[in-house]
């Protein structure tokens, strides 16, 4: 297994680097290194205990692979593979694809990494290649947008990588296990950086502008996987020290509702999706223990839906409502959206089952009221007008390779669904169908004709540190209240 896995670790970055080599190859390379990932998932779930590499002893330098990284790197793979099948007849250039190429590998690096040294370097690798992926179209909005997300990012990473120096100061190793023993600045400092990273709270303020304004497919790769490189190693953490586990399970309650508010009273498509990954990376916390299903539960809907609304003829819900689309896009967009409201049938009624199942009590109400908003907010795509093709008179329809991407995605979401059919109760099922039934009656009665909005100076740059601080300065006094 040893050699299988040094080959996939090192393949991304070789295919990348060859892509400029052979330029004429890069999507079958590209997807070939997506298919070869995905093997390597599935050959995780079957392990019977943790692979571990220790490659400086003395340094605790550590990669680990398991089952809970197997359900990150198969998100990973299939939300890769769908956007480049997505891209595939496309005027995308080779390098495009290198660049996603390094991105799905450096983001594979962080999902083993059990070291804080591996790990700083695999999310700068990811910051760069997400920073050009963004910035791809050349156009000022992008460009401004890659470069904000590039200083809140290397900002975050700046935090982090004092907290790791911290903690080989007090334990004379860079492992993760070593964070227990490290004092609480270190604490702090690393989780408020993988915080900002994973885009979560109010310290992930940066994340609905720069989802919603890059291009279709890289919004799809953003909410789908990069964010996850910033949350799985807060899980690992919360999982290997005991003192982070309610720590965690607060910011992912706190996440999931603040979240799920922004997107309420948005009307634009994107922003909405965009605000909703920040509700729905807060359900990867709440719970460590499913996090991994409830990523992969996540990271295919979200990647579905931004590829879907990306050829909506308009990103405007007010507008959408007036001029029905096609039924060949509102069917991916429903199908998706009931799953991420928890519809049985698909993944999502597993995830949130497992998550409810593993949160402690005072959790669950909590949880609760964010599954109603996640039902209420999916509504507006759920219940957009649509006609057949002929019949419509805007909008677009299926195109070849959003087709063949959204085949992989949904059909992906309905096979994950076996994965928890434990799920399948009455309680279970009859919970699910009268929370999303409550969602949508609050949406037809409150929230479709609501007109108030959020104002949207709270995201403005010059307030993106200040909520890190925010963050850090909170981290910093539930710290004391634990120790005394």
């Amino acid at each position: 297994m040893t050699p299988w896995t040094i080959f996939w670790i090192a393949l991304p970055f070789l295919v990348g680097f060859s892509i400029y080599l052979v330029p004429q190859g890069d999507r079958l390379l590209a997807l070939g290194v997506t298919l070869v990932s995905a093997l390597y998932a599935a050959s995780l779930f079957g392990l019977g205990a943790p692979i571990e590499f220790h490659l400086l002893d003395s340094f605790g330098v550590t990669l680990v692979a398991d089952p809970l990284s197997a359900y990150f790197v198969l998100t990973n793979a299939l939300v890769t593979a769908a956007v480049f099948l997505y891209c595939w007849n496309t005027n995308k250039t080779a390098f495009f694809y290198i660049q996603a190429i390094i991105l799905h590998g450096s983001i594979n690096a962080a999902f083993i990494a059990a070291d804080f040294i591996s790990l700083y370097v695999a999310l700068e690798v990811i910051g760069i290649a997400a920073f050009l992926l963004i910035a791809y179209p050349r156009r000022n909005p992008s460009l401004w947008v890659a470069l904000r997300y590039l200083f809140v990012s290397n900002t975050a990473m700046l935090f982090y990588l004092v907290g790791a120096v911290l903690v080989y100061q007090s334990q004379q190793s860079f492992a993760f296990t070593g964070l227990g023993g490290a004092p609480l600045e270190a604490k702090v400092l690393i989780l408020g950086g993988l915080l900002t990273k994973g885009g979560i709270f109010v310290s992930g303020l940066w994340l609905p502008l720069t989802h919603a304004e890059a291009e279709s497919p890289v919004s799809a790769l953003l909410s789908g996987v990069v964010v996850k490189a910033g949350a799985f190693p807060i899980v690992r953490l919360a999982l290997m020290v005991e003192a982070l586990d309610p720590v965690v399970r607060w910011f992912g309650v706190a996440a999931a509702l603040l979240g799920v508010t922004y997107a309420l009273l948005e009307t634009d498509a994107k922003r909405v999706l965009a605000c909703s990954t920040l509700s729905q990376l807060g359900w990867v916390l709440a719970a460590p223990t499913g996090a991994g299903f409830y990523a992969l539960a996540h990271g295919l809907v979200k990647a579905a839906l931004f590829l879907t609304v990306g050829n909506l003829p308009s990103r405007d819900l007010t507008v959408l409502r007036q001029y029905p689309i096609y039924t060949s896009l509102w069917l991916p967009l429903t199908l998706a959206s009931l799953s991420i409201s928890g519809f049985p049938g698909f993944v999502g009624f597993g995830a949130k089952m497992l998550t409810l199942k593993q949160a402690l009590p005072w959790q669950t109400i909590a949880l609760n009221v964010a599954a109603t908003g996640t039902a209420i907010l999916y509504a507006k795509f759920i219940f957009l007008p649509h006609q057949r093709a002929e019949k419509s008179a805007d909008g677009a329809g299926i195109k070849p390779g959003l087709g063949m991407a959204l085949t992989l995605l949904i059909g992906a979401l309905l096979l994950a669904n076996g994965v928890y059919l434990g799920a399948y109760t009455g309680p279970n099922v009859l919970k699910v169908l009268a929370i999303i039934g409550i969602g949508w009656l609050l949406y037809a009665w409150v929230i479709r004709p609501l007109t108030l909005r959020l104002p949207r100076v709270l995201e403005n740059f010059d307030h993106l540190i200040g909520f890190m601080s925010l963050v850090l300065v909170m981290l910093l006094g539930r710290g004391w209240l634990w120790l005394f």
